[in-house]
């Protein structure tokens, strides 16, 4: 079924809005794709860390991707879900406004990020990629939650 070729090895992303704008996660990383449902608040968390949400006996730390971008935090919507997603042996959820597709593109058209003065979004963004008019970016997931798990500690 596989040719003999010698293009790079396709990498598939999920893609999502959150904050108006397109990110995207390795497909590995996710584990499933849930409705938004109400969560547990836990006092004295930082902004972005909505509270934590059972799921299937596991509970798991929900994150606002808008508010942990800047982006200000997700407004309330039906399309709204939780992109619940493994790193590390740890399981947390992001919030989104949507998902939008699976993208499955050559790993040499994801390009570097440009080089910008925040050094949140060169941690947390590993590169992006080019789609139809616009780009999606690509979310290191470690860098998004290790690095709030370092500011709150």
């Amino acid at each position: 079924m596989h040719s003999p070729d010698t293009r790079p090895a396709d990498a598939e992303f999920v893609t999502f809005q959150a904050g108006g704008q397109s990110f995207s996660l390795d497909i590995t990383q996710v584990r499933e794709i849930r409705r938004w449902t109400a969560v547990t608040p836990l006092p004295h968390a930082p902004k972005e860390v909505l509270g934590v949400m059972n799921l299937r006996g596991s509970v798991i730390p929900i994150y606002d991707l808008s508010a942990r971008f800047g982006l200000g935090p997700t407004p309330e919507s039906p399309r709204n879900v939780v992109v619940v997603a493994m790193i590390d042996g740890q399981t947390v959820g992001l919030l989104v406004e949507a998902v939008s597709e699976i993208l499955s593109v050559a790993r040499d058209r994801i390009q570097d990020t440009p080089d910008i003065r925040s050094e949140t979004a060169r941690q947390s963004i590993t590169g992006v990629i080019p789609v139809d008019e616009g780009m999606t970016r690509v979310i290191d997931l470690a860098a998004v939650i290790q690095a709030r798990a370092r500011q709150a500690a």
